[in-house]
């Protein structure tokens, strides 16, 4: 699976990026085509703000070749818990 992660108001740290590398592997084994499979991640702060601090955005794009797209979205106090998600 190709796995590209694309970060917006803030920096990508090396935790963060083997996070969600290893959180998006793991549904390498309901995919049937594998190495032809794009899943774009977007991860982020939605807003510099909030009065209760910040919220947290992940977004999953999945393209298998052949099959249907499936795209995800969370928002959480916590990125961690929005990945999760």
């Amino acid at each position: 699976m190709n796995i590209k992660i694309r970060s917006k108001n803030f920096d990508i740290t090396p935790a963060i990026d083997e996070y969600v590398t290893k959180k998006i592997s793991t549904l390498e084994k309901f995919l049937s085509s594998g190495e032809n499979t794009l899943c774009e991640v977007e991860i982020g702060r939605t807003t510099m703000h909030h009065k209760s601090g910040d919220i947290f955005r992940a977004e999953v794009n999945l393209n298998e070749p052949g099959s249907k797209q499936i795209f995800a979205v969370a928002e959480e106090v916590d990125l961690y818990t929005a990945i999760d998600i």
